[in-house]
């Protein structure tokens, strides 16, 4: 399904890339969580990083799909772990299939966080495999707030031929180096974009941007 002949990276391959930006747009999502919570957390190395920033919440439920974050939460005892369990995917190091799925029902979260490979306005965000774009889609279906965390190389990026469609209402948290034009695109089809700095717990967000959903 992939558009260009070079295979899917691996987790451990995207984790260094973009390393200052993931941070900011971590630092920005956790500050968005409130104790008492249930969150939802994708697998991918920007989710990890905000596992990571997590590890200081304080009365939270975490679920997940994504083994970065089961790692970096395991010791945490003011938050609470769920593993979704399922089929390991070894290159994103998540869980998907039935299994996945079918715990999904049984469940629903203040807030989901979504790792992608690519964000397209007309198209949602992109995946290598199948299960992975059901299973995103699923999982926005059980959360009240979504939260696309991509930094700005993914923007407008189409490596695969599989895409998840998400409602009209979720947040796309990336960095101050996204191209206008594609933002544009997507605030223009309701969709909030909100722009991190590389600064520690700074951020902006574009024109006529509303305030933070927690507010």
């Amino acid at each position: 399904m992939a558009l260009a002949a070079h295979p899917e990276a691996s987790l451990r391959q995207r984790t260094g890339e973009a390393f200052e930006a993931k941070q900011a747009i971590a630092r920005w999502a956790a500050a968005e969580v409130r104790p008492g919570e249930s969150l939802l957390l994708d697998a991918g190395s920007t989710v990890g990083a905000l596992a990571h920033e997590l590890r200081t919440a304080k009365d939270v439920t975490v679920a997940t799909t994504g083994l970065t974050t089961l790692q970096e939460l395991a010791d945490v005892e003011s938050v609470h772990v769920e593993c979704l369990g399922g089929t390991l995917r070894p290159l994103s190091q998540g869980f998907v299939g039935p299994l996945t799925e079918a715990a999904l029902e049984r469940l629903t979260f203040d807030r989901l966080f979504l790792g992608t490979d690519g964000v397209s306005p007309e198209h949602g965000i992109c995946e290598a495999d199948l299960r992975q774009t059901r299973l995103k889609e699923l999982m926005a279906r059980r959360a009240d707030r979504v939260y696309v965390l991509a930094h700005a190389a993914k923007l407008g990026r189409r490596p695969f031929h599989t895409w998840t469609p998400l409602r009209a209402d979720w947040t796309l948290v990336t960095d101050d180096g996204a191209d206008p034009r594609i933002v544009e695109g997507l605030e223009a089809r309701g969709i909030t974009v909100v722009q991190t700095r590389a600064e520690p717990h700074t951020a902006h967000r574009s024109a006529d941007r509303a305030v933070s959903d927690s507010a």
